[in-house]
């Protein structure tokens, strides 16, 4: 079967469900499978590294206001694409579609959460999703969360199938070997203790709550850190006077957006990974941080709670005062309970990986193509 793959918005730095889209592009071409990976123009080269199997299409415009009016009226019909079925892995859909489409929802807080988005993201996911859920022949859900939401809110007609994300554990796991000379190349320091996060800043991460959690663990320990790395979305600004006002200021660091290859050493060296999450569509660094045997502190009864089961320590959503007991309890481990947690944590993310969210994938495309 001959399958194309939307990859067009795809941003210079994948996270989320960037994330998602680069990891099956990498994985869907089989000796079964033909790929077309459908790109913006001058965007070829990284695609064709990432997934050399592939056919890489630079069909859709760079600047995204062209981009979209592509997208509602010319996505899928270039007579360059010859696949036998479209997936839309980012909501979206062609408008006027010329062949089975399946489409991917990766978070259904644009409706249950609109405040958490920009005002003009909101109006246009919004908007994509329900056609989508019209107008698809199948929907994929990256969590059971999302999928119940979807069933809730939007009454799909036409089928929806969870498939849960994976994580590279070739990649993401517990050999610590070489990440002291990691973090000094990257000049940060090995001889203290610090929590860290990761993920873009934007109102739903809480960042808030970290921050106010850190300055009460800070205020009764003298060593610890708190390091921040991702990078700045939209509605940060009182994330930022934060920082900038905080008590122990000097005690947390900025680290930006982080090279993929430090991010495993910096989530095993930690304290405790920090995701206190208001809302997510999956949580792609809890998982990944399962996978590397760190301490992860998250938020109960979301979609974190979902992915890591009983392998994180959960509080309350909101709830500074738990995530600072949380933080303080990780201190306290001693290094045996951390040895019989890292343990627990690694075999709960083993049974998340891409190969079986590309493997799925193929399955429901092939399922879709065998009802037409």
């Amino acid at each position: 079967m001959r399958v194309a793959l939307d990859v067009s918005a795809v941003p210079a730095t994948p996270a989320g469900a960037g994330r998602y889209v680069v990891e099956i592009a990498k994985r869907l071409a089989t000796a079964d499978t033909e790929l077309e990976l459908v790109a913006r123009t001058g965007d070829e080269a990284r695609w064709r590294e990432w997934s050399p199997s592939a056919t890489v299409l630079g069909l859709v415009p760079a600047p995204r206001p062209a981009r979209l009016l592509y997208e509602a009226t010319a996505l899928g019909r270039n007579a360059r694409v010859s696949a036998d079925l479209w997936h839309g892995p980012h909501y979206t859909m062609p408008r006027r579609r010329v062949r089975p489409t399946v489409v991917t929802i990766c978070d259904m807080t644009f409706f249950t959460n609109p405040e958490w988005h920009e005002k003009s993201k909101v109006f246009f996911f919004q908007r994509a999703i329900r056609y989508s859920a019209r107008h698809a022949d199948a929907l994929i859900s990256i969590s059971e969360t999302t999928t119940a939401l979807v069933h809730e809110l939007l009454a799909p007609t036409v089928p929806i199938t969870t498939i849960p994300l994976g994580v590279n554990l070739e990649r993401f796991g517990a050999d610590a070997t070489n990440d002291d000379a990691r973090l000094r190349a990257a000049g940060l320091p090995t001889d203290r203790p610090y929590f860290f996060f990761l993920g873009t800043f934007e109102p739903r991460k809480g960042l808030d709550l970290l921050l106010d959690a850190f300055g009460e663990v800070a205020a009764t320990n003298s060593d610890v850190e708190l390091w921040l790395g991702g990078q700045s979305g939209w509605g940060t600004s009182g994330v930022a006077a934060t920082l900038e006002t905080h008590p122990f200021k000097d005690r947390i660091r900025r680290l930006g957006y982080v090279d993929d290859s430090l991010v495993p050493a910096l989530m095993r060296q930690s304290q405790a990974v920090c995701y206190p999450s208001r809302g997510e569509g999956f949580g792609l660094p809890v998982l990944e941080a399962l996978a590397c045997g760190a301490e992860v502190l998250t938020t109960a009864g979301t979609v974190m709670e979902e992915v890591a089961g009983q392998s994180a320590r959960l509080v309350p959503v909101g709830d500074a005062p738990a995530l600072a007991a949380g933080l303080l309890q990780s201190l306290e481990l001693d290094a045996a309970m951390r040895a019989d947690r890292s343990r627990r944590a690694q075999a709960r993310a083993s049974t998340f990986t891409w190969e079986r969210t590309a493997k799925q994938h193929r399955e429901l495309y092939a399922s879709v193509l065998a009802g037409r």
